[in-house]
């Protein structure tokens, strides 16, 4: 029998054979520069930028349409939502979205558009097909993040000064539950089987863990980066991998991702990637991880199977998040 240390070497090559001999699907990656004013279109197969176009004043929050069809684009300057044809990459018309929206999801049945008015504290619902405000719902002050549960039956929205997550019945538009969560919380983000909601606080340095039963917090996850002080760890984005294996949570400006074991809440590692990690998006074929690093300005791909990443792309300036379509 093997002794340990070559085991573990021979498992870590059998994986990457078996990454390599299964190579990524082709995707389209779409990445909104916040100082830039603009959005970086990349090649998910060739890592390779096909396009960086002007988009608007202080783009943040994007999402794509069910059917994959068209960007939504938060632009916090101009208090509106830009809508672009992802077939001509051209801007077809705004919706009106409130004051200062930045972050929005998209209904996966109904379509509709769902974002945070940070300087209203609101969060806005719209119908992209009717150009129409359906609704709004006053949450706490300085409202960020938002997330839908994968049932569609509630939207969750963070916000930054209440230092709580708000829970928006999508049937009748009424907030139903205020959790109080660590400072200045960031993302939101449920698992794919709804069995636990994540909240990220950035001051706070920590992740919130909620179940959706109670609207309860059961725990927390706290970090520890050797090297670094409990002020540079901020944890913005949360992403889950296909049947919530792993977690990964990204600490801004620690300028690394925490790689964590979803069922046990433990933390496995630390990846070092760009500078002052923020949104995050994993390619849908559930091989790889992608950062927005907005100091260093580019993305890094991380390979999911090897947990090493493989390498940065350039994008705009002060890259802000990164969404995936399929091409």
């Amino acid at each position: 029998m093997l002794a340990g240390k070559a085991y573990r070497s021979l498992v870590w090559a059998v994986a990457l054979m078996a990454s390599s001999a299964a190579p990524a699907l082709a995707y389209t990656a779409y990445v909104s520069n916040e100082k830039g004013d603009s959005i970086t279109v990349i090649d998910s197969k060739t890592d390779k930028v096909i396009k960086t176009f002007p988009i608007g004043q202080r783009p943040r929050g994007i999402a794509l349409s069910n059917d994959g069809s068209e960007l939504y684009v938060c632009l916090g300057n101009d208090n509106t939502v830009r809508v672009v044809d992802t077939k001509t990459l051209k801007v077809k018309y705004d919706l009106p979205s409130g004051n200062d929206p930045e972050f929005l999801i998209v209904g996966p049945q109904d379509g509709l558009i769902y974002l945070s008015n940070e300087n209203d504290n609101l969060v806005t619902i719209l119908n992209p097909k009717t150009h129409k405000v359906v609704a709004t719902v006053p949450v706490g002050v300085e409202p960020e993040g938002m997330a839908m549960s994968p049932d569609g039956k509630y939207v969750v929205n963070t916000s930054e000064t209440t230092n709580m997550a708000h829970v928006i019945d999508v049937a009748t538009k009424k907030l139903i539950a205020n959790i109080l969560v660590g400072q200045r919380p960031r993302v939101a983000q449920f698992k794919h089987d709804q069995s636990e909601l994540w909240v990220s606080s950035e001051v706070g340095g920590t992740v919130s863990i909620i179940d959706p039963k109670t609207w309860k917090v059961i725990s927390k996850i706290h970090f520890a980066v050797p090297g670094l002080t409990a002020e540079e760890i901020q944890p913005v984005g949360i992403r889950f991998t296909a049947h919530d294996r792993i977690a990964y949570v990204a600490l801004g400006p620690a300028n690394r991702v925490a790689v964590i074991d979803a069922k046990t809440h433990k933390i496995l590692k630390y990846l070092l990637v760009g500078q002052r990690v923020w949104q995050m998006a994993i390619t849908p074929d559930n091989k790889q991880l992608w950062t927005a690093n907005g100091v260093s300005n580019d993305v890094t791909v991380v390979d999911i199977a090897s947990e090493r990443p493989l390498l940065s792309i350039p994008v705009g300036q002060l890259p802000w998040g990164v969404i995936f379509s399929p091409k």
